[in-house]
């Protein structure tokens, strides 16, 4: 059983400017369309729950002791923004979500069956809150004890807005519809003063603000942000809200759930989880933090949707939700978090599950073979942006899958086929890195595509295969000249030789130069060379890297230096130095822009540096526990500023960003089980293998996005592009002009080659390319020559 602190108020209804003159007509239709601007619920959540098995599509969150949005009948899809209680006695009226006294507990760490409790010198309520299993129904038994009544405001949002919808009372049922989406509040005892208002003006709360009781019985309102609002008679009973196509099928439901009452839901609800959970053997060093894990695993579970199974939305929740009516959320799939939570499903022995997510991804990849940055759980994108991380790991994860010997999914080798190819295409950089800001080549991203390249090349056709490994050879060992500096004033003063960078900004000509713009900060820009990240920690993490390579342990120090900060929970980091997502310094939400917070995803990051360079993740691990939520739940973000009791913000605690989520509870499980097993999840055996020892490229692969400035001796130099071209090129000073058509090469390129032998005696290449289009305006030269140096080659990437 756990206690919640104070946190923020902001989320609740202000007393309106305007309430209902006391000649107003307290029943027809209600006065005030449309309503306040509408918002979500806070993203600081108490629980998430649904049901497993059985027809039921529906899931449930809550915070502040009030039940928050309801999710049907998908994921990605919130239908309410939250169901309040309040106590009436003859003294005046309790708003138990600012009294904020509760506990909630659940019978188990993988039985999310919550029980709030609100309790106070004269009263106790407590509030059971069952997915009906059967149907797609919440049922929420209630009992009170004291000297008061119990009254409820629900807060509709269908289509996932609080916009246009209408509510009415109709006899004892509070309804409202919007488009083809519709619920239904049914109670099973009696209700009085039931009424339908706009949120702001004759909503409940206005109500029982302005007159200390419910006295308010509009039928209707319309077209608007609405509330609907009722006094239940009886201290104890149920609660059934059901949701539907119609508003006679959403009352049916409900109606059903009713007759058939909350015990068979019970019964039904526990004993699915129950055959779920109990495999579960995570183990850990203390009770503590097994039942942590075991409430990971089952917050992993919780986020899959059962209307397109194997979809994982990063998080049943909106950050700075109490702010904005967005429809997006984190309720929506991006493929690096599912892919992440996959791993940590398969960590667990949850192997269908990881399989689920799999087929997820064979069945919404695009025809050229990336997948949409996020996109609904049935497959309808949000937001398009091109991630290379993203179009690689679902790679990864069929590997892993096989690695761990699952039978084949059907279409597997398809999939990764194409997605090799807009990988081979595209890379090695990347429209965007993997907090969705900026374009470049990004240590992080690029790792992903490499190991994709090698774990994937077994499913390819001999010519592809050869190919592939031939340019993750060349990317691997070309990393460092893309990602890595040396001699800054940053290096000099903490005495390393040098440090990865977040990011190599795509408009440079072989060097690490040039401006990075900070996407949150109102356009304010950084040299590339002093912008680090945690980033490269998965360099180690895939095998490509020994995490003690000086170059790793010299970039430790760095982030360790710039990015860590010490809190009352632990050592937390932030994504980069100067990073502006998070609140502002005064607590107000982020608006587009504000000041970075601490990422605890990011200390399970350095954790796993700490166990592959021999060291103890267990301080990582404690200081992933103590941030967590009342309830286990882990966030986004946690608060580094100065309490703010009045914002609800704490030092080491979580702020106003999504909870929870959960790249973190994988990120979580995977460090616990690496520190079980010595090895992180990710790293494949295959990688692994082909990277334990320095393995020079024998071909060298110009593209515009990464040139080769200098080439060594005995390479193959390929110049290619994505469409057809000829080159026109001479040696030392455009001697000796040739042109060349370029050859179709594997994945839909086309290229030039030259041999060692070709480049023999020279000492520059200089050419410029021809397309369809014309000539492209630019000539490029490469270096070459027995006096150039080999690019130093990766250190041995074992422990």
């Amino acid at each position: 059983m756990t206690s919640s602190p104070p946190r923020d108020l902001s989320d609740h209804k202000l007393p309106s400017e305007n309430p209902p003159a006391e000649d107003t007509p307290t029943h027809g239709l209600a006065p005030g369309a449309p309503g306040l601007p509408p918002t979500w619920a806070s993203s600081d959540k108490d629980f998430v729950t649904t049901a497993l098995g059985g027809a039921s599509r529906l899931w449930v969150t809550g915070g502040h002791g009030a039940l928050n949005e309801v999710y049907w009948p998908s994921t990605g899809q919130p239908q309410i923004r939250d169901l309040t209680f309040y106590l009436i006695g003859e003294s005046g009226w309790v708003d138990l979500a600012r009294a904020r006294r509760y506990v909630f507990s659940m019978p188990g760490p993988y039985l999310p069956l919550p029980t709030i409790l609100h309790w106070g010198e004269d009263y106790e309520l407590s509030l059971e809150v069952l997915p009906d299993p059967t149907r797609d129904v919440l049922l929420v038994r209630y009992a009170l004890t004291g000297p008061y009544r119990l009254a409820m405001v629900l807060a509709p949002h269908l289509t996932s807005t609080g916009h246009g919808n209408a509510a009415w009372v109709e006899g004892q049922r509070l309804l409202a519809v919007s488009g083809d989406r519709a619920l239904a509040l049914l109670a099973g005892g009696p209700m009085t003063h039931l009424s339908a208002g706009y949120v702001g003006f004759s909503d409940g709360w206005q109500d029982l603000h302005a007159h200390g009781r419910l006295t308010w019985a509009y039928e209707r309102a319309e077209n608007g942000n609405v509330a609907l609002s009722a006094e239940l008679v009886e201290p104890s009973g149920l609660l059934a809200l059901g949701f539907a196509e119609s508003v006679q099928g959403a009352q049916g439901l409900a109606r059903a759930s009713l007759a058939e009452g909350d015990e068979p839901a019970r019964r039904a609800f526990l004993h699915a989880w129950e055959d779920w959970g109990s495999a579960l053997r995570l183990g850990g060093s203390s009770p503590e933090l097994e039942a942590e894990a075991v409430l990971s695993a089952t917050v992993l579970k919780i986020h899959e949707d059962r209307t397109y199974p194997g979809a994982l939305v990063a998080s049943l929740s909106i950050p700075w939700g109490n702010h904005t009516d967005t429809l997006g959320g984190y309720h929506l799939v991006w493929p690096r978090d599912a892919t992440l939570a996959a791993f940590a499903l398969i960590a667990c022995h949850q192997r269908g599950d990881a399989r689920r997510v799999l087929a997820g991804f064979i069945a919404n990849q695009q025809p050229d073979g990336h997948w949409f940055q996020n996109y609904y759980p049935d497959g309808q994108p949000f937001w398009h942006g091109i991630q290379l991380d993203e179009t690689a790991f679902p790679v990864l994860l069929a590997a892993k899958l096989r690695e761990e010997g699952e039978p084949e999914l059907e279409g597997t080798r398809d999939m990764v086929r194409r997605a090799l190819a807009f990988v081979a295409r595209t890379g090695p950089t990347s429209d965007q890195d993997r907090w969705e800001e900026n374009p470049g080549v990004n240590p992080f991203t690029l790792a992903v595509a490499i190991a994709a390249l090698v774990a994937g090349a077994g499913w390819l056709e001999e010519d592809e295969r050869h190919y592939a490994l031939g340019l993750a050879d060349d990317w691997n060992e070309r990393l460092e000249s893309c990602c890595y500096v040396t001699d800054t004033p940053l290096s000099r003063e903490l005495g390393v030789e040098g440090y990865y960078v977040r990011l190599a900004p795509p408009t440079r000509d072989g060097a690490l130069t040039g401006e990075v713009m900070l996407q949150n900060r109102e356009g304010k820009t950084v040299e590339a060379s002093a912008l680090v990240s945690l980033d490269f920690s998965y360099l180690p993490r895939l095998g490509l890297r020994s995490a003690r390579d000086p170059r790793i342990r010299g970039t430790v120090r760095v982030v360790d230096h710039l990015l860590a900060e010490e809190t009352p929970t632990g050592t937390f980091y932030h994504r980069y130095n100067d990073d502006g997502y998070g609140e502002h310094d005064d607590g107000s939400p982020y608006d587009g822009h504000g000041c970075g917070r601490l990422w605890p995803l990011l200390t399970g990051e350095r954790g796993h540096l700490a166990l592959q360079a021999g060291e103890d993740p267990a301080p990582y691990l404690d200081a992933l526990l103590r941030c967590s939520s009342p309830g286990g739940l882990l966030p986004e973000q946690v608060w580094n500023g100065p309490p703010l009791p009045e914002c609800g913000l704490f030092p080491g605690r979580p702020n106003g960003s999504a909870m929870p989520l959960l790249w973190a509870h994988a990120e979580f499980l995977k460090l616990l089980r690496a520190s079980q097993t010595g090895r992180p999840a990710e790293l494949l055996r295959e990688v692994e293998e082909r990277y334990a020892e320095p393995l020079p490229a024998e071909v060298r692969h110009w593209r515009p996005a990464a040139p080769v400035p200098q080439l060594e001796p005995g390479l193959l130099l390929l110049i290619e592009d994505a469409q057809p071209f000829t080159l026109h090129s001479g040696f030392d000073g455009w001697q000796d002009v040739r042109e060349r058509a370029a050859l179709p090469l594997p994945f839909g390129l086309w290229g030039v080659s030259f041999s060692p032998a070709d480049l023999e005696g020279h000492h520059r290449l200089n050419f410029t390319r021809r397309s369809e289009a014309g000539w492209e305006g630019q000539d490029h030269v490469i270096r070459l020559g027995q006096d150039t140096p080999r690019t130093s080659l990766p250190a041995r990437s074992g422990g």
